[in-house]
């Protein structure tokens, strides 16, 4: 008798905790969604690659992932590029056609395009670069809530800090961040499931 009057108090804790908490919950996950809404990127005149002007229009299409970082980066940024990298490789060729990636330099006083074209030559298949006036890149990264800072060495040399999770578009409206934590498998999902 004791113990079915136990687990009787338990599961009443139980239920009026739950029920105490669901409204904090759901006011987390509101929360998170009022600030990943404001992320809608802005109006820009960048440059890409080959020296062609870049615009926002550039972000429509089926599925978008736009990834900031910077060529002198010695971990985060080739590693989530390479595991994009992957991603694409293991598409089937429709779901493929239907995929841009773009990669937005945070340093663009050292990535030039030139510079770009040849980091992004590294991996197999095609990537879009991104560079051009420092301000605007600036302006553009904030938009889409990607934070950035440069931290100098000793010898003047600098590296920088900067937001590293992957953005996903679709049809250039804000759906969805692929933290960089992210295992490879968890990217091909979250990519896969919008294609």
């Amino acid at each position: 008798m004791k113990l079915k009057t136990s687990i009787t108090v338990i599961t009443g804790c139980l239920v009026i905790f739950l029920f105490l908490m669901l409204p904090v919950f759901l006011s987390m996950e509101k929360t998170k969604d009022d600030i990943e809404s404001k992320f809608k990127g802005s109006e820009f005149s960048l440059i890409d690659v080959n020296n062609e002007v870049i615009t926002e229009s550039s972000f429509e299409g089926p599925l978008t992932a736009i990834f900031f970082g910077f060529t002198n980066c010695p971990d985060i940024c080739p590693m989530t590029l390479n595991n994009l990298d992957l991603v694409i490789n293991n598409l089937d060729e429709k779901k493929k056609s239907k995929l841009k990636i773009f990669f937005v330099s945070i340093d663009p006083e050292r990535d030039t395009p030139e510079i770009i074209k040849e980091y992004l030559n590294s991996f197999d298949n095609k990537m879009y670069g991104i560079t051009g006036d420092p301000k605007k890149i600036f302006l553009m990264s904030q938009s889409w809530g990607v934070m950035s800072e440069k931290i100098f060495t000793g010898d003047g040399e600098y590296l920088i800090n900067h937001s590293s999770s992957i953005i996903l578009l679709k049809d250039g409206k804000y759906i969805n961040r692929i933290s960089h934590h992210a295992t490879y498998d968890d990217i091909y999902k979250n990519i896969n499931k919008y294609l």
